[in-house]
């Protein structure tokens, strides 16, 4: 993995990760309900994040790999799988 992506993902993770002990102390706490939907829409939109670096990393390095080897139909699978999930 790209060392840059990989720090990138993993600091957004940690975000992610306060963001959700902070969404659990939300609900304990029985705060207003649009405030923790507006708080797990901001996680959500984290883990988005973290899977375009993923891709990025994936697109970059794998794909094009399997490509210089002749692998064009399991490059074309696995995009097609990646798009198909988002």
């Amino acid at each position: 993995m790209d060392p840059v992506i990989k720090s990138k993902a993993i600091r957004r993770l940690k975000i992610i990760e306060g963001q959700i002990r902070g969404l659990q102390k939300m609900i304990e706490e029985e705060r207003y309900c649009i405030d923790i939907i507006a708080q797990t829409s901001a996680t959500k939109q984290g883990l988005s994040g973290v899977e375009d670096l993923l891709l990025k990393n994936h697109l970059s390095t794998h794909v094009i790999d399997q490509i210089k080897n002749g692998e064009e139909a399991q490059a074309t699978d696995e995009i097609l799988k990646v798009y198909k999930l988002k």
